[in-house]
Formats: C-alpha cells, sequence, structure tokens
C-alpha cells in the first residue's frame, strides 16, 4: 500500500470520502452500461483485470463475470470510505480490493490484461503520468476502458457547466493523451447514456 500526503490527494479523498456512504443510492441505475461497458472492454477468460479507481466496485461484479473464477480482479481506490462502500455492498467477493493511488501502483510491469477505468481521468492530476503507470502494468496490446455511465454533455448539464474545447474527455485531447501515454485510441462513445474510450497497450 503506498500513500501519497500531497493536497490534491487529500482534496480528492475529502470529496470523494464524504459521498461514499451515499454514492450507489445517487446513482442507481447504471448497473447495465457498466456490464456492457466490461463487455466491450472484453477482458479474457482467466486473465488478470484492474479496475482503477474503483470506487464502491460497481464494476467488479461484472470484471469477476468476465475473467471466471481462475481470473483475477483487482479493484484499487484512493479514498479508504469508497472501499469501505464497496466492502459493504459485499463486492470485495468479485475482487482483491487495494487502497492505493492509481499513479503508482503497486503491481510489476505487465502484469494486467485489461484495466477498467470509470470517471477516473478527470480526476487525475497530470492525467499523462496516470494513464502511463496504468500503461506500465498492462501487457502490450492489453485493452484500456476509460468509460462514465453518461456522455460529455449530459455531465456537464447535471453539472450545471458548458463544455470547454479544453476537456480532458473531448475526442482530440484523449487521442493525444493516449497516444503519449503508451496507448493507441480504437475506439470512442460519447452518447448521452454513456462515454466509453477503448485503447490498446502499444
Amino acid at each position: 500500500m503506498r500513500h501519497d500526503t500531497s493536497d490534491e490527494t487529500a482534496r480528492v479523498r475529502e470529496f470523494f470520502g464524504e459521498r461514499a456512504a451515499r454514492w450507489d443510492a445517487r446513482f442507481p441505475d447504471d448497473g447495465p452500461a457498466y456490464e456492457r461497458a466490461v463487455a466491450e472492454l472484453g477482458p479474457p477468460e482467466g486473465g488478470a483485470v484492474l479496475d482503477a479507481g474503483c470506487g464502491t466496485g460497481r464494476a467488479l461484479p461484472a470484471l469477476r463475470a468476465a475473467v471466471g473464477s481462475r481470473g483475477t480482479v483487482l479493484g484499487a481506490d484512493l479514498t479508504p470510505e469508497m472501499l469501505r462502500a464497496a466492502r459493504d455492498a459485499g463486492r470485495h467477493r468479485h475482487a482483491r480490493l487495494l487502497l492505493t493511488d492509481v499513479r503508482r501502483l503497486p503491481l510489476r510491469d505487465g502484469c494486467l490484461d485489461a484495466v477498467f477505468a470509470a470517471g477516473l481521468v478527470s480526476h487525475l492530476t497530470g492525467p499523462e503520468a496516470g494513464l502511463r503507470e496504468l500503461a506500465r502494468v498492462v501487457r502490450p496490446e492489453g485493452a484500456l476502458a476509460l468509460f462514465h455511465p453518461v456522455g460529455r454533455a449530459a455531465l456537464a448539464a447535471r453539472q450545471g457547466r458548458e463544455l470547454t474545447a479544453d476537456d480532458v474527455r473531448a475526442e482530440p485531447n484523449i487521442t493525444a493523451l493516449l497516444a503519449a501515454s503508451g496507448w493507441r485510441l480504437t475506439s470512442m462513445a460519447d452518447d448521452e447514456d454513456r462515454y466509453l474510450a477503448l485503447a490498446v497497450r502499444d
């Protein structure tokens, strides 16, 4: 377990920590969207997959179903309260939970077949470094899914803000960011009901 005492880490932990107990209740209908995104990521049966920034672990049952009983599922999150909520929901039965910063994972190079990351990239300080760390732990030609259960426009409307050209998840920006950090974008959907950028490890 690795800890970061930076102001940014403290801010993220505070933001998500105070929301963790109510998180699933705020978004009760997202389950099918997670299942569909995991299916499109397509982690191999018997493979090893990481849910990076797993939060309350909503993707963990689908990831376990994908890799099967012989596979390995890890859920990593920076916020203790989120991992506690995942355990309270019983999702720890599907994965090994790690309290760690996804920018400094306690994993060896190339040990994973795929990474699933829901809502992560916009919360990373220095997202290129974070995506590069995810690339480090994934084998060549392994897969990455950057997911959100609503698209960018719907999320901006929910948050009462306008979309801007510097949005890290906009297609030109995420394409360049992935390329700079060891990934190649293979497909992207930015619809009202989901955002999903799929990439492979170069």
